[in-house]
């Protein structure tokens, strides 16, 4: 392993397809399933299907070119749009959407995503669903004060997004900045959904070293207090796994309310 300096997800080289197969894929040595791919899946749609979250607009501002946490939003929301900072993600994303050759195959998670709703024999529907649902794929830059610059999205009922504050932010106040960007996007009365990690340094990807920004449950939600949310879901689950590919000590997923 790469052991110089660590690298960032949106700054540096990053391999989305090796980052899958790491830690998303259904291979029999995948370690990650019940933390990476079952417990954000059964948190959202705990959350979706009980009518808890609705609205029309979902964005998903997530790292890497993962869609699997979104199969449950497809049954609410009619317009999904993905934002992606890195663009071989962007590809990544857009080739699955459009199943074009060498797409990658998420049949495990549209495998389990029908089997939550009681419909094991209807993955291959539920993958169409979703892709239909999903009406674009969209670069975004945190450097930018309006991310989504120079086009301008309507506010969003709820907002979704796994790993990537973690993932871009060096430090407490990178974080709160990230965080507030990604609030301007949601509506009052919209709902942000935050899934990650707690307590972690870093992952690996391909034998490269990234950073990750190390935070607690605590730190997550005083953050969003600061920013007018209030709290109404939060979900932790132990790590699943003994694995040096990634260092963290439980997965969250949380919920918060925009006031204002």
């Amino acid at each position: 392993m790469d052991c110089g300096p660590q690298r960032f997800y949106h700054k540096h080289d990053f391999d989305s397809r090796t980052f899958i197969e790491t830690f998303f894929s259904d291979n029999p040595d995948m370690v990650f399933s019940e933390d990476a791919l079952k417990f954000p899946m059964v948190n959202c749609h705990y959350l979706f299907s009980s009518g808890f979250v609705k609205g029309d607009v979902l964005i998903d501002i997530s790292m890497g070119s993962f869609i699997h946490h979104l199969y449950s939003a497809c049954d609410i929301f009619k317009d999904i749009i993905i934002l992606k900072l890195n663009e071989r993600c962007n590809m990544e994303t857009s080739r699955w959407k459009g199943s074009h050759t060498g797409a990658y195959n998420w049949t495990n998670a549209s495998a389990h995503a029908a089997k939550l709703e009681g419909k094991s024999d209807q993955n291959q529907d539920k993958e169409m669903q979703l892709k239909t649902a999903i009406s674009h794929v969209i670069s975004c830059d945190f450097e930018n004060e309006n991310i989504t610059h120079p086009v301008e999205l309507p506010l969003a009922d709820c907002i979704t997004s796994f790993g990537i504050m973690e993932a871009i932010s060096k430090e407490e106040d990178d974080y709160m900045r990230n965080l507030e960007k990604i609030s301007r996007l949601l509506r009052p009365g919209g709902h942000l959904i935050l899934i990650g990690i707690l307590n972690a340094s870093y992952y690996v990807v391909g034998g490269k070293k990234f950073h990750f920004f190390t935070y607690d449950k605590n730190f997550v939600k005083n953050a969003l207090g600061k920013l007018g949310f209030v709290v109404d879901y939060c979900a932790v689950q132990r790590r699943r796994n003994e694995n040096t590919a990634v260092d963290y000590k439980a997965s969250i997923c949380i919920t918060a309310c925009k006031t204002m």
